[in-house]
């Protein structure tokens, strides 16, 4: 596998302007759908600011302020708990629920004389002592990672405590229900799904191309990401921009601090439904970089656009990738590629040994972070893909045709341009797939498979 880093053109594929619609039917299929693969009389789904999506994908509803409950019951009962604020936002829901006001669940100093506590709010919505409740946090533990035998949630205490109260069985984890790598219904994402996903990618690649066409030396990192034209999009996570000699830290925030010329360079936007990071260098012409460190770590770009696909399993994909960096002397610091949603990262079935099977349906982050790196250098290009077969595509053409030419025009750029070998399962949603220009005053110069 040869890399050159020569002039390509990223074309303007366009970005859709508005969010597609999924369909309160959508939503109302999903509750039937995880109610019964719980197997339990109660469904008890947490949410707020930062682990909002899992309620999300079943209401449409994404907690602000405060924390909510929404809990599916029997005969399609659904109730959904919310703080004061949460009150009139509940209007926002895609599903037909009971609205209960909980004022626990608003901020501090907030009157809380209108709502019950929460033990008889759950009582009153029907609970009784030998139903069984099933939990969902924002994640679960492993079997290796357990303290005791008992079940332990990621969930606040309080609510877990209010809820052992009610019942007199055990409560469940049935978190995986949601989000395990291969058997989760979030991991299967519908043609509808896919295009609102494509809103999110696309227009944050887009934003990441604009800062990195626009950085300039002597400005600050704040003008930087002033390029960005924030056009007030949902986040899935803060804006990380960071250009410095010391040592490289993505997730910073952008700061005051002038750049430099040889600073070390990395930024990432994220919306919901994708991410695009790019790190490297602020430079025009810096050869050894570009020998040393960023081909080879875009043959393990290259290499993981050329293998993901339907039936691949994901340690293969893991080894594949470890392999091709460690011939730079380089590793995966993290997963070589995670599942997302309108949260960065879902759950990953990319992992050493890793026999689960990447599918139809799932969406990924090719998210390959290399390390050891010396300070000052970066190395990062990071977007969003779809896997679909044959008939998901068929349909995300038909009820989407703009998704479906985009996406097209990306396949194209990323095999006749880049010379990446992309499966046609393999749906780029990001503006900028696979280009990866790593000295940033040369924005017009990527690397290429010859």
């Amino acid at each position: 596998m040869k890399v050159e880093w020569k002039e390509v053109h990223l074309p303007e594929f366009g970005v859709p302007a508005e969010i597609p619609g999924i369909h309160p039917e959508e939503y109302e299929r999903r509750c039937e759908e995880v109610y019964r693969a719980v197997q339990c009389d109660w469904f008890v789904v947490y949410g707020d600011r930062e682990h909002f999506a899992n309620m999300h994908y079943l209401s449409g509803y994404d907690p602000r302020f405060e924390e909510a409950l929404l809990i599916l019951g029997p005969e399609k009962a659904k109730f959904l708990l919310v703080g004061m604020e949460g009150l009139d936002y509940s209007d926002d829901k895609k599903i037909e629920a009971d609205v209960i006001l909980y004022q626990s669940f608003g901020l501090m100093g907030q009157d809380r004389t209108l709502s019950p506590t929460l033990d008889k709010i759950l009582l009153s919505i029907g609970i009784k002592r030998k139903d069984t409740v099933g939990l969902c946090g924002w994640k679960y533990f492993e079997d290796n990672e357990k303290v005791t035998e008992d079940p332990a949630f990621f969930i606040p205490a309080a609510i877990v405590d209010g809820l052992k109260k009610v019942v007199d069985t055990a409560l469940l984890d049935k978190t995986p229900v949601m989000l395990h790598p291969t058997e989760g219904v979030r991991v299967y994402n519908t043609a509808d799904q896919i295009a609102v996903y494509e809103w999110g990618a696309s227009r944050a690649s887009a934003a990441v191309v604009n800062i990195l066409n626009g950085v300039e030396v002597g400005m600050s990192e704040f003008e930087a990401v002033r390029n960005m034209n924030y056009a007030g999009e949902p986040l899935s996570a803060h804006l990380m921009f960071s250009a410095r000699k010391d040592q490289m830290i993505g997730l910073r925030s952008p700061s005051g601090k002038k750049i430099a010329l040889g600073d070390g360079a990395t930024t990432a936007v994220s919306y919901w439904g994708g991410l695009s990071c790019r790190a490297g260098i602020i430079a025009k012409e810096n050869e050894e970089f570009i020998e040393k460190f960023a081909k080879p770590y875009f043959k393990a770009i290259a290499t993981w656009y050329q293998e993901v696909g339907i039936g691949v399993r994901g340690g293969d994909l893991f080894e594949k990738c470890r392999t091709v960096l460690a011939e730079g002397n380089l590793k995966p610091a993290l997963n070589p590629g995670h599942l997302t949603s309108t949260d960065e990262w879902l759950h990953t079935p990319i992992r050493p040994n890793s026999g689960e099977v990447i599918a139809s349906g799932m969406a990924f982050q090719c998210d390959i972070i290399p390390t050891p790196l010396p300070h000052g250098v970066g190395l990062n290009c990071e977007d969003s893909v779809v896997i679909a077969d044959k008939d998901l595509r068929e349909e995300l053409k038909e009820k989407h045709p703009n998704v479906w030419a985009r996406i097209e025009a990306r396949q194209t750029f990323v095999r006749e341009k880049l010379g990446i070998d992309l499966n046609d399962e393999v749906l780029p949603l990001s503006t900028n797939p696979a280009y990866y220009n790593p000295l940033w005053l040369a924005p017009e110069k990527a690397l290429v498979l010859v």
